[in-house]
């Protein structure tokens, strides 16, 4: 067995929990998903690592609001790692942005990764040397040893088939995938299905849905009909969120998970709200049930 294959057991585990929310689609939650549940991991007791690989500015990094200037060309960052040009140990690279959460943030060089991957590749092969596009993030942590440190490690990433997303997958092995109950939302899990299965195909590694998650449900026929077929279909539906936006809204104003929004700056208790979070809580529980992780009482 070789040292990626050794890792790929020991990163997922019975002792580990690794996924990536993903969505074809735009506009659906994808990271205040991972936000969310990434929050919920940690007042359960988990130390959690939250990877932001998202091109967008609407990312995890924004969404935490640290300080720290994604554009700088001069600053150690994941990509860096990723081509084997670090500046620093990774761990340097964490920010904890919330109580048991540690965000590697987002970069602008993320934009040119395929480029620079290609040029590595083209490197390694002139020097009779293989080289995998797709296993980087998966050696990165491999080298760095994140499994002595964390419990839970979400990759927030790009949405469309590429080198990022390869990567993330490759490593997390799981997917969460968010959607909105519409015919539309149904047809973007259809092709995330058929992106799965064509990554598991071409890189020989299995993918897992672990989870899919419908947000903004209004409950009418046309979605219970959506809910129905894709419970039939065999996609785990373990919870359903409602329309949540002005929830949503105050976390990307506020910059903070919604739970710390709703004990910090909300004047009074709302009982959707409350349930919202009652939800996302019930689905960590499940993806934590998922990998056998113990999950303490949450924190109030």
């Amino acid at each position: 067995m070789s040292d990626l294959d050794l890792y790929s057991c020991l990163l997922n585990t019975l002792v580990m929990l690794t996924y990536a929310p993903v969505s074809e689609a735009g506009g659906v939650g994808k990271t205040t998903t991972a936000a969310t549940l990434a929050a919920s991991h940690a007042r359960a007791g988990h130390d959690v690592l939250v990877i932001d690989m998202d091109t967008q500015n609407g990312s995890l990094t924004y969404f935490f609001g640290p300080d720290y200037d994604r554009g700088d060309p001069e600053v150690d960052n994941l990509v860096r790692h990723l081509v084997g040009r670090p500046k620093g140990d990774l761990h340097d690279l964490t920010i904890e942005v919330e109580s048991g959460i540690d965000l590697i943030p987002s970069h602008n060089m993320l934009e040119d990764l395929h480029e620079f991957l290609l040029n590595e590749k083209q490197q390694a092969e002139n020097f009779g040397e293989s080289y995998s596009m797709y296993h980087q993030l998966h050696r990165v942590l491999r080298e760095a040893n994140v499994r002595d440190e964390y419990d839970v490690i979400i990759v927030d990433s790009a949405g469309k088939a590429g080198p990022i997303l390869y990567n993330a997958l490759v490593a997390v092995r799981n997917v969460v995938i968010p959607f909105e109950a519409t015919a539309k939302g149904q047809k973007s899990i259809e092709g995330l299905d058929d992106l799965v299965d064509g990554l598991e195909q071409s890189i020989d590694v299995d993918v897992g849905v672990l989870s899919v998650l419908p947000i903004g449900y209004k409950d009418t026929r046309d979605q219970r009909e959506i809910l129905e077929e894709l419970r039939e279909s065999g996609f785990p539906v373990p919870v359903v969120i409602g329309e949540r936006g002005s929830l949503m809204e105050g976390c990307w104003k506020q910059q903070c998970s919604p739970y710390r929004y709703v004990e910090e700056h909300r004047d009074r208790k709302r009982d959707y709200e409350l349930k919202t979070l009652n939800q996302f809580d019930e689905l960590a529980r499940y993806l934590e049930k998922q990998a056998e992780l113990e999950a303490p009482e949450v924190t109030a």
